[in-house]
């Protein structure tokens, strides 16, 4: 009653299950397997997919595509192609803004070579010169700022204008920093000349 079957009587039930793995089965019938858990099935296609890559092959990949990724934005910063530029820079309001700036003077882009020569003039030792490196370097802060805020205000009407729908968070903000830059460093490359309308 209780003893084991021999290998004889378990054959027949192995071929009968044996042939209905081959036939197709109806959708509405039991699968005669447990459901794997989501967690088991997602490690097993990620298994699948990716492959047996080792720690240093991997980290390696990520190296070669970083320096591609690299390239390319350098490129694009120095031929305004839209599609590689970095986040910060992309957009049909930016590029505006970065035009904005680029087509005209700015007192703000003449900063750096007016500082060191206010501090070269400070630090000769003349009460009349150092007195004069003062009121100039108090005059360039002065026209500096009155030339920011009339740029902020002629560019915020410009974008309003011309992108209503557009999102314009931080276009003034990125357009004021731009003015501070030297045309020849300003990154990506202007693409305008000076004079010409954006």
């Amino acid at each position: 009653m209780f003893r084991s079957r021999s290998k004889e009587e378990k054959s027949p039930t192995d071929a009968v299950t044996a042939d209905l793995s081959k036939q197709p089965r109806d959708p509405q019938a039991p699968k005669g397997r447990p459901t794997p858990k989501r967690s088991e099935a997602q490690s097993q296609r990620r298994r699948a997919t990716s492959g047996p890559i080792d720690r240093k092959e991997a980290a390696r990949r990520q190296r070669e595509a970083r320096r591609v990724d690299m390239a390319r934005q350098r490129e694009a910063l120095a031929s305004g192609d839209e599609r590689y530029l970095p986040v910060r820079d992309k957009g049909p309001v930016r590029r505006f803004a970065r035009d904005f700036i680029d087509s005209r003077f700015c007192v703000a882009e003449f900063f750096l070579p007016l500082a060191v020569i206010i501090l070269v003039l400070s630090m000769i030792r003349v009460t009349n010169i150092q007195t004069i490196a003062l009121l100039l370097w108090l005059g360039v802060i002065v026209m500096i700022v009155v030339d920011s805020i009339g740029i902020a205000f002629r560019l915020k009407k410009q974008l309003k204008e011309r992108f209503p729908n557009e999102p314009k968070r931080g276009a003034v903000a990125y357009a004021l920093m731009r003015s501070l830059q030297m045309r020849r460093l300003r990154l990506p490359k202007p693409q305008v000349k000076r004079g010409e309308r954006p």
